[in-house]
């Protein structure tokens, strides 16, 4: 493997991210580090653990020239990679043009103890272990893997426009009636996945509540056909931190299918509205501010973001084809990951 810039050590000044001075190595702060190409709820759950070991998660992100050398050609680019990344809500901050191979220097040099990453291998292009550096030293973690998620199956699923990941009802696959397997087989995915969902509907620490989940359940012809008046039922999954006084609830829906860089800029101008809204009727001055924090404890954003995701048939029945190309379940925790209550509290 040639010697790529980022592995070469930035000087003060050079950093790709501040600060620009070494700082204090800490227990408390972890490194990871990846590709994070087609950004999926995988790549989430090994962020979601690594933030469990400690405060602060640091995520470094290869360049496009990194990943083509070593690995191959990315879908994403560095921007979108990066943007994926940063709306994490377990993120605490994003390291672009990180080694491929990961070097102490860059781990230390942004005060990081402890390296994490999944249970499998990874390898740079003349087949070495690209952490072999971080576990001589002593300072590697193993989480493990989310199984049934990858970049190449999603791609896959693409490629070859398989059906076969669909859901047709969230509460029926939840009680163990739909999915593949026996009822035992059946039974398991379904804890698996609730469980999945309660983990990924935590706050920024990983450990408290987050977002509710809440289901709707109703008759097909009302989810296709807007002529259709709407009957049915919600049913909460997760409970979590509701609306607090005084907050606009903005509802926005949609897909969310392979949640991108348009996905975050479409979430990020509604929150730009709401602050625009927020200064309009004083929500910035510091006597509310200073209100909110004596009768609550807190302060907060003006807005509290509803979203709302379409079933798998809702979007095959209006897209076609295959799509969507990650089913309800899938997007559903990637909505939770990206839902950063900072983001939401700071405009």
């Amino acid at each position: 493997m040639s010697t790529s810039p980022e592995d070469i050590v930035p000087l003060a000044g050079e950093w790709p991210v501040d600060p620009q001075e070494d700082v204090p190595i800490s227990e408390h702060r972890i490194w990871v580090d990846g590709c994070f190409d087609f950004s999926h709820h995988g790549h989430a759950g090994a962020m979601l653990q690594a933030r469990r070991l400690g405060n602060e998660l640091y995520v470094g992100v290869h360049s496009d020239e990194a990943i083509l050398e070593n690995k191959g050609p990315t879908v994403m680019t560095l921007k979108e990679r990066v943007a994926a990344v940063e709306a994490c809500r377990w993120v605490t901050r994003c390291v672009p043009f990180a080694p491929y191979v990961t070097f102490l220097p860059w781990v230390s040099h942004y005060g990081c103890k402890f390296v994490v990453h999944g249970d499998d291998i990874t390898s740079d292009s003349n087949g070495n272990d690209c952490y072999r550096f971080v576990k001589a030293a002593g300072r590697f973690r193993v989480v493990k893997r989310t199984p049934g998620i990858s970049t190449t199956d999603l791609v896959g699923r693409m490629l070859l426009c398989t059906k076969g990941h669909f859901v047709k009802s969230v509460k029926s696959t939840l009680a163990g009636d739909e999915g593949s397997g026996n009822q035992d087989e059946r039974k398991q995915s379904a804890t698996f996945l609730m469980h999945q969902i309660r983990d990924y509907a935590t706050d920024e620490s990983g450990l408290r509540p987050g977002p509710p989940v809440w289901i709707w359940t109703g008759p097909s012809s009302a989810k296709l056909d807007n002529s259709v008046e709407e009957s049915g039922s919600f049913e909460a999954l997760v409970e979590g931190k509701s609306s607090k006084p005084g907050q606009r609830i903005v509802y926005v829906d949609g897909g969310f299918d392979l949640f991108s860089s348009g996905h975050i800029e479409f979430l990020r101008q509604v929150l730009s509205h709401e602050e625009v809204d927020g200064r309009q009727r004083s929500w910035y001055d510091p006597d509310q501010r200073k209100k909110r924090l004596d009768e609550f404890g807190e302060d907060y954003g003006p807005a509290y973001i509803v979203a709302g995701i379409h079933d798998d048939d809702v979007i095959n029945y209006w897209k076609g084809l295959n799509y969507p190309i990650m089913n309800i379940f899938e997007r559903i925790v990637e909505d939770l990951e990206k839902a950063k209550e900072n983001e939401l509290d700071r405009y």
